[in-house]
């Protein structure tokens, strides 16, 4: 298995509004480079671009969600890295020969798919492969550089 990069780091929150008040004044943001709502993992998510490495601030939308359930065990913070690979299924197949155990099996996201190493097996990390390319990102990340005067939503 290649890793391509680091995807993404998911930061725990129980207040998305109020975390983004903390963090966006650190990337020189006022808004998210993507916001969404995942129903199936039921998460509110903000998401930064920094570089090329995405850092999530993820809100439970349900008590029973994972994101709630991490807090209430661990509390705020880092609760998850993303490694970003080429292909999720065959890198899976790949480690589960090695013994590293996922988490269920590999679940979608937009145009891609994602899956979770047990963080037994990570040194207490959750672990998640991302097959997703990212490009409307990329794109908005392109015209931002080409319209400084624009970053940030001043004008």
């Amino acid at each position: 298995m290649e890793v391509n990069k680091i995807d993404h780091i998911c930061i725990a929150v129980k207040n998305l509004e109020e975390a983004r008040k903390i963090w966006e004044p650190i990337f020189g943001k006022s808004e998210p480079d993507d916001a969404y709502i995942d129903e199936p993992e039921k998460i509110k998510v903000a998401r930064y671009m920094v570089g090329e490495v995405g850092f999530e601030l993820m809100e439970s939308t349900t008590p029973d969600g994972d994101v709630a359930k991490f807090i209430e065990k661990r509390g705020e913070g880092v609760m998850l890295v993303s490694l970003n690979v080429d292909n999720t299924r065959e890198s899976m197949e790949e480690l589960k020969e090695k013994d590293y155990p996922f988490i269920g099996g590999a679940r979608p996201f937009r145009d891609c798919e994602f899956a979770f190493i047990h963080p037994k097996k990570m040194n207490g990390v959750l672990l998640e492969l991302i097959d997703y390319k990212w490009e409307e990102l990329k794109n908005k990340q392109i015209a931002d550089m080409q319209n400084p005067e624009c970053k940030n939503g001043a004008e």
